[in-house]
């Protein structure tokens, strides 16, 4: 299989300088200072310790450069990985983007920092909808350069972000990028292609996708009505 990077190259991505996405690494390295401790699984409750909600705080009220790089300095590196990762999620959850951004960076500047695909797909999401495809791209090239290849649910991300900016053509072309890869869609994924072409009155590739149901999906027939119903009841609440 050709490389990631390649093909989407082949998918006419356009390229964004570091500098423009804020997502480029630092010139050096700094040192790795939060403390080891057992880390948690990424889908975990939302229980944040109080050293981790003390650090969202902080970010949020740092409202000047030199302040922010304090707190990075300062608070996020005495905290445990497992509460770096939490203050991160955290942000996303509250669609705080620079600040995400910020820790983000702030993780992989750190010396033993370990690349990890379910942070990526993270941040893939919330710049997806935030409408930020060219950071979602760039971030895209970041992770295969540090050595991650994406997952069905990286290939998903992409498919909504595209469907949320009305880039119809890029949705569909990463939807056949990804079954090329081997993954196969899941009724997540099949449920936004169909929604979405719905919604953007595609009907020839809304009859394509749920044709190809039946090659991902068990019941797929079932799963069809499924999708049926719940737009009815949007359609029915839309209209009260």
């Amino acid at each position: 299989m050709a490389s990631l990077r390649i093909q989407f190259c082949e998918l006419g991505f356009l390229q964004f300088s570091r500098t423009q996405v804020n997502l480029s690494m630092r010139k050096q390295k700094t040192r790795c200072s939060f403390r080891n401790g057992a880390r948690k699984p990424m889908w975990r409750s939302r229980v944040l310790s109080t050293e981790a909600i003390q650090a969202v705080q902080s970010l949020k009220l740092a409202k000047s450069p030199e302040k922010m790089e304090e707190v990075l300095k300062i608070k996020l590196s005495r905290l445990l990985k497992a509460d770096v990762l939490d203050t991160l999620t955290e942000l996303q959850r509250q669609n705080e983007v620079h600040l995400a951004l910020q820790v983000f960076n702030f993780v992989r500047n750190e010396e033993c920092y370990v690349p990890d695909l379910s942070v990526f797909n993270s941040m893939i999401m919330m710049l997806g909808k935030n409408k930020l495809i060219g950071m979602a791209e760039q971030l895209f090239v970041d992770m295969t350069k540090e050595g991650l290849q994406p997952d069905s649910r990286t290939y998903t991300e992409f498919i909504g972000a595209y469907f949320r900016v009305d880039l119809v053509e890029k949705a569909m072309e990463m939807y056949e990028v990804m079954k090329k890869s081997g993954f196969l869609p899941d009724k997540l994924t099949m449920s936004i292609l169909i929604r979405s072409l719905q919604k953007a009155e595609e009907k020839d590739l809304v009859a394509r996708v749920k044709k190809e149901c039946a090659d991902y999906i068990d019941y797929p027939e079932k799963f069809l009505k499924e999708i049926e119903s719940t737009n009815s009841k949007r359609r029915s609440l839309y209209l009260v």
